[in-house]
């Protein structure tokens, strides 16, 4: 056992290095972190935290700020005020803000707050210590968190109970018969489970890896000399009541055996399912009364208008020690499973008080189907208020957009609603499953986030918390902050898996932090991260086989090659794909970022080494017959077949990688999608549509789109983007996952809109509307918001753009065009370039083969 747990701490060693963070600690002493009296603590264990505060005359300002490990709900005299944190490395916690001036009133108040710790690793969460502290400054009068406060162990969640799934800490129950109900307002009186709080730090500088409460899972214990507190770098998410759209079916289930062991082990041939006609209906409201059948159970299946992400809830009127589990699921076909309980354990238990009960789960959820599972019940009970309460992140800029293509239309609604689902307090894949933060695939969104709703705080929070993952070799922790790629060392050095640190994640993090540069012009937020990318292009060094010039793709050691799931067939045939990337980012992003920082030698280094690479692919995967790279070309003859990927082609053609600008094989490849091509799923679709749109091909995107996107299902029921190219219902399939391919190709495939210099003051317009007769949006820039519409088909197209003051546009047009405009000069493979300042006023082009 010792063994073991001394293999934990070394192993999250791996990750902790000293932080070069250029922003201000947050130092909120003398609050301590408190937590109940206690010399362990167990998984899913919940707190109460209560204090009275006295206040002598009306509030004018009471802000401050508040943390715990893991997550917290606090409210003020009954009243929920907030939810949080937001994921966060454990060495460098966010502090979230609190402003309860709106809540509290001359006299008496409570303040309280509900915090579980999850004491395991979860999608949100890697690991950390169970604490909570306060700080708030009440017209001038600190309360802050210490002994004063009274805690208790909200039985009411047993203690200890079990791990949800791989990713997901919290298997919820909750009993309400055991729930002190009113101890959030001024007329409970605590009786003797309510203890003086224990103080658990010296002060409230440290994050709570460092405090002194009891972490026996793991043993872990933070270094206060690289530990910190930071200001929360986002705003609070806002919160919304969605009501269900309709209940869609009820059955009754007859069970053959223990309902909690089905639930627990997944039982198989527990129940038989009939109709029954207990159900009635009243409105409005609605509410659905049901009639008890013996000892038989209820089903009532909800479903919404979309896909959302928050915390299900609704209201039953029901005897003392009725039973219900919670289900809820992304896509369910009705008739085709009784149960929704085919998503990684997604239900929640609920355990009545007599009478009326209001339940929400604790933890949010993403999806669009709710499912209430409801027995042990002996007089008829009513269901109502069923609904979630929706979480979405408060976007500067709420796209809007008119095409005149019904289907693309609805991909680009899809799309928005899925980054609604995906990006909220991190950039994850998918909320319904993992809930992580990766780089790669995963951070396309950043593009997007940018773009579509001008937001600058969710990319730099993305770059900031991913950066610190980065592993004492150097390199990234895939998907950070995050329980996976932590546990998946242990499993590593194991041989347990073929899942490591995703190498060609950190490759495509440089790639990230360079994007981020040139969107914001912000150098500061790199001061953390840069040094860390440094490190990781010395670890890429080390792999290097020197005889061939090019990094390994299999036997890495403690990291693995993903580059996609479906593109190819064996796992050496990723190598060229991994190369070409890596050489790509090493001269175009990092050793630009090299000269950003000074480092002018370094940035030689890089460039030669990316050229390295790239004379390495040549040699080994390059056809001069054909004139195009072959994933295989080394291996062809025992293999008897010729394939190419998507991603190795698309990475050629951006980044001018084809000896002696040999690219038109490569793209008609990429147009045409033969057989031999392995094909990408949806998240790295965007590297083919990126080589085509820049290069003249908008037709066969605009037809993809069409195509391929417009017939994912999730488009027309879930209004997401699912993750693979199909997707079932009643499985573990993610319908709401982070492709954001078509708004990309709308924003810089359509309007060919990319920054051209850091902080984008100069942007380029491209416009390839293709065969759209009308498309009208707006591309966010820091300078405001670039309109762009266009109107008609080729030949009598007209495109309006709108600039807004302080920026300038490359604008980029067929060299026959004729334009007032006195074009800059003539762009190789026949385009001309204009130079436009903005002035606020909407420039009209008449055009004919645009």
């Amino acid at each position: 056992m010792t063994k073991a747990l001394l293999l934990i701490v070394s192993l999250f060693g791996i990750i902790s290095i000293p932080s070069a963070s250029g922003s201000e600690p947050l130092d909120l002493s003398p609050a301590k972190w408190i937590w109940h009296p206690s010399g362990r603590t167990l998984q899913n264990t919940f707190i109460l935290f209560r204090k009275e505060i006295n206040i002598e005359k009306k509030v004018k300002t009471a802000k401050g700020w508040i943390l715990a490990d893991s997550r917290y709900l606090f409210l003020v005299n009954g009243k929920r005020v907030q939810w949080g944190p937001a994921p966060s490395d454990p060495r460098w916690q966010e502090a979230d803000p609190l402003d309860l001036s709106a809540y509290l009133r001359p006299g008496r108040n409570i303040v309280a707050c509900i915090v579980c710790f999850f004491g395991t690793g979860d999608g949100t969460y890697p690991i950390g210590k169970p604490g909570f502290l306060f700080n708030v400054n009440i017209d001038g009068r600190k309360v802050v968190s210490n002994s004063g406060w009274q805690t208790r162990v909200a039985r009411s969640w047993r203690p200890g109970a079990y791990k949800r799934w791989f990713l997901r800490a919290l298997q919820e129950e909750f009993d309400a018969r055991a729930f002190p109900y009113g101890w959030d307002s001024l007329s409970y009186v605590p009786d003797n489970q309510w203890y003086s709080a224990q103080e658990v730090s010296a002060g409230g500088a440290e994050s709570s890896v460092c405090n002194s409460s009891s972490e026996y899972q793991w043993e872990i214990f933070g270094d206060p000399a690289i530990t910190e507190i930071r200001k929360r770098s986002i705003p609070l998410m806002e919160e919304k009541f969605i009501r269900a759209e309709k209940l869609s079916g009820s059955m009754t289930l007859k069970w053959t055996g223990s309902p909690e062991e089905y639930f627990e082990m997944l039982i198989p041939n527990a129940f038989h399912a009939y109709k029954s006609a207990t159900i009635m209906q009243n409105v409005p409201g609605p509410e659905y009364i049901i009639q008890p059948v013996g000892r038989d159970a209820v089903l009532l299946t909800f479903e919404f208008n979309e896909q959302g992400v928050g915390w299900p809830s609704f209201t039953i009127n029901a005897p003392e020690g009725t039973i219900i589990e919670l289900l809820v699921h992304e896509a369910h076909t009705p008739g085709k499973a009784v149960l929704i309980n085919s998503h990684f354990n997604s239900w929640t238990r609920f355990i009545c008080k007599e009478g009326l009960n209001r339940f929400e789960t604790f933890d949010f959820e993403s999806f669009r189907w709710l499912q209430l599972h409801i027995r042990n019940f002996n007089r008829a009970v009513t269901v109502s208020e069923v609904g979630m309460r929706r979480r979405v992140f408060p976007w500067r800029n709420v796209p809007e957009i008119a095409l005149s293509n019904d289907t693309l239309q609805k991909v680009m609604n899809a799309t928005v609603n899925t980054l609604n689902n995906c990006a909220q307090e991190t950039l994850v894949d998918g909320m319904a499953r993992e809930r992580q933060q990766y780089s790669g695939d995963g951070s396309h969104q950043m593009q997007a986030v940018f773009q579509a709703f001008g937001e600058n705080t969710l990319p730099y929070r993305f770059i900031n918390t991913f950066s610190q993952g980065s592993s004492l070799d150097g390199y990234f922790m895939d998907s950070w902050p995050a329980w996976d790629r932590l546990a998946r060392t242990i499993e590593r050095q194991m041989q347990l898996t073929g899942w490591g640190p995703i190498l060609d994640h950190s490759i495509g993090f440089c790639f990230d932090s360079y994007h981020y540069y040139q969107y914001t012009g912000n150098k500061e937020a790199l001061n953390e991260v840069y040094p860390r990318l440094v490190k990781f292009f010395g670890y890429l060094q080390k792999l290097l086989i020197q005889k061939e010039s090019l990094l390994p793709a299999e036997n890495l050691g403690m990291c693995s090659v993903y580059i996609d799931h479906e593109a190819y067939r064996k796992q050496r045939h990723k190598q060229l794909a991994l190369n070409l990337y890596a050489s790509a980012m090493c001269v175009n992003a990092l050793a630009p970022l090299c000269e950003l920082f000074n480092d002018h030698t370094l940035a030689k280094k890089v460039s030669r080494f990316g050229n390295r690479l790239l004379e390495g692919c040549i040699r080994k995967f390059w056809s001069k017959r054909q004139r195009v790279f072959i994933a295989n070309l080394p291996w062809i003859k025992e293999e008897k077949e010729i394939r190419y990927c998507d991603r190795s082609l698309a990475t050629a053609v951006l980044y001018k990688q084809c000896p002696g600008g040999n690219f038109m094989n490569s793209l008609e490849i990429l147009r045409d999608c033969p057989p031999q091509m392995g094909f990408s799923y949806p998240c790295n679709a965007i590297w083919r549509l990126w080589a085509l749109s820049e290069n003249g091909q908008m037709g066969t995107v605009i037809s993809d789109l069409k195509n391929r996107w417009g017939k994912m299902s999730s488009v027309w029921q879930n209004n997401t983007l699912q993750e693979f190219w199909h997707a079932d219902t009643d499985d573990g399939s993610q319908w709401s996952h982070c492709a954001v391919a078509p708004l990309l190709m709308l924003y810089q495939g359509v309007a060919g809109a990319v920054p051209l210099t850091p902080g984008g003051q100069l942007y380029r317009i491209k416009p390839q509307p293709a065969s759209l007769s009308h498309a009208k949006f707006s591309i966010a820039t820091n300078s405001g918001l670039l309109g762009f519409e266009t109107t008609g088909l080729r030949g009598n197209r007209i495109i309006r753009i709108t600039i807004p003051r302080g920026l300038d546009i490359e604008l980029w047009l067929d060299h026959r065009e004729i334009i007032s405009q006195k074009s800059q000069k003539r762009v190789s493979r026949g385009w001309k370039k204009y130079r436009i300042r903005g002035d606020g006023r909407m420039l009209t082009l008449p055009l004919k083969y645009t």
